[in-house]
């Protein structure tokens, strides 16, 4: 097959074909310019999938000194690029899961920057968490990842209020692209 397109490209066309990077698959084993196709649906690829991870850990990790107003802005900044190209993806199903995963890294972020105990019980406390759970958290010696999933955690820094804060969600941008009438 691959010999007829090449002789048909050269012949014809009087184009060079580079046999190194040409190849004749179906459409669901080939991928261009970070999409590929599953049955009648355009997707992004894994390799795609793999790098916006990869970028929002680097937006969002631990270790990253900077205030969490540009923080959400650089994040946000990439987030919606990354939707304005990939959002013509007919692939919903990793959204809401992406979405929870961006919410978790921004609340470890938050733990992180309350560094002292005291800080952090007094913000939970500030953001309406019960003094049970704000106290148990605030001493607790786990891991910023695993605190990010906590009762204490989740009751104060809500998504309302991660939104307040600046927090886009990938879910509701890959709805507003899909359906614009329904969107807010």
């Amino acid at each position: 097959m691959l010999e007829s397109v090449t002789r048909f490209l050269e012949r014809k066309l009087k184009l060079t074909v580079n046999e190194k990077k040409s190849r004749v698959v179906t459409t669901d084993k080939s991928s261009f310019l970070g999409f590929t196709f599953k049955g009648k649906k355009i997707r992004w690829t894994d390799e795609a999938l793999g790098e916006f991870k990869r970028r929002i850990r680097r937006y969002t990790g631990r270790s990253w000194g900077v205030s969490m107003s540009y923080r959400m802005g650089k994040l946000s900044e990439y987030i919606r690029g990354w939707m304005g190209y990939y959002g013509i993806s007919e692939y919903y199903r990793p959204m809401p899961v992406l979405d929870e995963w961006l919410r978790r890294r921004i609340r470890m972020c938050y733990w992180k920057q309350w560094h002292w105990m005291r800080t952090r019980i007094r913000n939970l406390l500030k953001l309406g968490t019960s003094a049970r759970h704000a106290i148990y958290a605030g001493l607790s010696r786990k891991s910023h990842w695993r605190l990010s999933r906590t009762m204490a955690t989740q009751s104060a820094m809500t998504n309302e209020w991660l939104k307040e804060q600046g927090l886009i969600s990938i879910k509701e941008l890959w709805v507003s692209i899909h359906y614009p009438a329904t969107a807010r």
